[in-house]
């Protein structure tokens, strides 16, 4: 069949209905960045708390716990976004993390602190991989780029606001001790909440939908898109020829996906693992350990960590909105390699500063803002490059897979080895974590020199076509 399904989403002019995707979809990073910061900021907590006295090897294998979850999260609900439609998951998704982090909250050991970090993770990983799908099918081609990089640098959000929340809840006067980071915990089940209400006026994927055989819904979907584009905006919308021709819809099996992995794009498979790996490394390596460091070797007070976690938030927040529309202007390859050299380099010279004693906890706080101002863009660069290179058909699996894989590769021991050198009290040892983290940044942007895709500016379609394609 013919049809302009892609066309018409993508010609559709800025609207109500496109800020209703980007809050009601793009908050799942807010919730992430919330999660994050508050098991980061409370890292000192919980190794005081009278009930559980965390080590700082068991706060490292904690958040590794969480990304063990979202990488298994994102494999099994990536498999069913693709299956069952973007939509359906959402709710899905959503309810795992809300029922999780909220059972955190009331965790009385060790083991169910892991366990429901765990679940917690699992729904988060099962969010990456069913909303970075829908949004990028549903955000016209021209903005992809910019809108993807704010969208996943919103992670910062979450962080500003748990790094604020965590200073107040952790402060003795307001809070008991072992009672102030189990506020924080469910403070993330009350902005869940939010979310699952605003979920409820977003339509399945028309593409999701046209590429599953299912012409006539995708029809009635985009048209109601448009009906309220053109009242919002106030324009008469032009019609558009029918530009993609779709055959048998594809069954999706785990031969297809590897055979379209190794065989159709190896070289887009090694530039995704290689991006994800690096990124998901020194983001969760360092900043699941962050508080540690403050409060080891700064003796910054664990009710004060999140003052300094504020002004790393802003500079990683600011990175992806600043820097996102060279993304769809200067384009793709460039932007990413000049983001991940940037950051390697600069990681690397934080790192020997750190060592050679030159930091205090406000000039440390300073630097990891700058290095990580470009390491923000580089690390929503990869998502944004594993997301709109591959068909429509496994999107939402690829995306997971290579979350999974560039998070196991990189990232879920991270934190752990971070834990022990910190605990060594070396800083050398440290140095040493970091000039890994920053030779991996720069072996990823010389991959994208060689592999990058000029993916600004086109449609999905024509980045990678369908596999239904005739």
């Amino acid at each position: 069949m013919q049809t302009d399904v892609p066309a018409r989403l993508d010609r559709l002019p800025w609207s109500r209905f496109h800020r209703l995707v980007v809050v009601a979809l793009g908050i799942t990073w807010i919730l992430d960045g919330l999660e994050v910061t508050l098991a980061g900021s409370v890292a000192a907590a919980l190794q005081t708390s009278p009930r559980l006295q965390l080590t700082p090897e068991q706060v490292g294998l904690t958040g590794s716990a969480y990304l063990a979850g979202a990488v298994l999260g994102a494999l099994f609900f990536g498999h069913l976004t693709d299956r069952l439609g973007r939509k359906k998951l959402f709710n899905v998704t959503l309810g795992v993390y809300l029922v999780a982090t909220a059972a955190t909250a009331f965790s009385w050991d060790f083991a169910s602190f892991m366990l429901f970090r765990f679940l917690t993770g699992a729904g988060i990983g099962g969010e990456y991989a069913a909303i970075n799908s829908a949004i990028q099918e549903l955000i016209p081609a021209r903005l992809r780029g910019r809108l993807d990089l704010a969208i996943n640098g919103s992670f910062w959000v979450g962080a500003a606001f748990g790094a604020l929340l965590s200073v107040w809840l952790l402060d003795p006067n307001v809070l008991s001790p072992d009672m102030g980071w189990r506020v924080a915990f469910g403070s993330g089940a009350v902005l869940g909440l939010v979310i699952l209400y605003l979920r409820r006026f977003l339509p399945e994927s028309p593409r999701w939908l046209m590429i599953h055989g299912k012409p006539n819904e995708a029809e009635k979907v985009v048209a109601e898109i448009e009906a309220r584009v053109a009242a919002d905006v106030k324009v008469t919308l032009e019609a558009v020829p029918a530009t993609l021709s779709l055959g048998e819809p594809h069954r999706t099996t785990l031969l297809s996906v590897s055979r379209t992995l190794l065989k159709a794009y190896p070289g887009r498979t090694v530039l995704g693992l290689v991006l994800m790996a690096a990124q998901a490394f020194v983001y969760n390596a360092i900043f699941f350990t962050y508080a540690l460091i403050l409060s080891r070797f700064y003796g910054v007070p664990a009710d004060k960590v999140g003052l300094y976690i504020l002004p790393f938030a802003i500079g990683n927040f600011l990175g992806p909105l600043l820097l996102g529309p060279l993304f769809d202007s200067w384009g793709r390859r460039p932007m990413i390699v000049t983001t991940y050299a940037l950051s390697g380099i600069l990681l690397a010279l934080t790192g020997w500063m750190f060592h050679a004693g030159w930091l205090d906890a406000t000039t440390q706080t300073a630097m990891w803002s700058v290095v990580f101002f470009f390491a923000s863009a580089a690390a929503s660069a990869a998502y944004l490059t594993v997301g709109e290179c591959f068909p429509l058909e496994i999107r939402a699996l690829t995306i997971a897979l290579f979350y999974a894989f560039g998070t196991l590769l990189g990232g879920v021991g991270g934190p752990w080895l971070f834990g022990v050198l910190i605990a060594g009290g070396s800083s050398g040892e440290i140095l040493g974590g970091y000039v890994l983290g920053a030779v991996l940044m720069i072996v990823a942007a010389l991959v994208t020199l060689k592999l990058g895709v000029a993916a600004e500016r086109k449609p999905l379609e024509e980045v990678a076509p369908p596999l239904s394609s005739p």
